[in-house]
């Protein structure tokens, strides 16, 4: 019960950062201007990338070890969604990122405000599908599915 437990907070802990940077962080970000939200980002995105790496892998870890033991395959569904959020950050965030993260030239501050509108969206897909799993995970364990047969 103790890596059910672990793989629901985690992933309840990944979607709550991941809606609040979403919601509310964010959108302030961008209302204070591209020169200091572009500077915000930077000191966000060290801090916030550690913690969400270490809450995602968490989840996904304790899922799928659930899983392995021989709960419900639900848990591998909710790991899997987890999981996904590793490419997709890569390959469609990270670009995003690593164009805010540049400091060596002076970037137009439209395009600041372009770059920052566009990961907020990318960045909001994260937060849907780290909902996705916490209620798959919540439902598990609301259930009893957790348990092994």
């Amino acid at each position: 019960m103790i890596l059910e437990l672990l793989s629901t907070i985690s992933a309840g802990l990944f979607a709550g950062a991941a809606v609040y940077i979403s919601l509310v962080e964010h959108p302030a970000r961008i209302e204070c201007g591209a020169a200091l939200a572009r500077t915000e980002f930077g000191e966000s995105y060290r801090r916030g990338a550690r913690l969400m790496g270490i809450l995602l892998m968490v989840g996904l870890l304790t899922a799928a070890s659930v899983w392995a033991r021989g709960s419900s395959a639900w848990w591998l569904v909710g790991g899997v969604l987890l999981l996904s959020l590793i490419p997709y950050t890569l390959a469609l965030i990270f670009p995003v990122n690593k164009r805010l993260l540049d400091t060596s030239d002076d970037v137009d501050p439209d395009q600041t405000r372009v770059l920052l509108v566009r990961w907020g969206r990318l960045h909001a897909v994260r937060s849907l599908f780290g909902i996705a799993a916490f209620l798959i995970f919540m439902s598990l364990l609301l259930s009893g599915a957790s348990a092994r047969p």
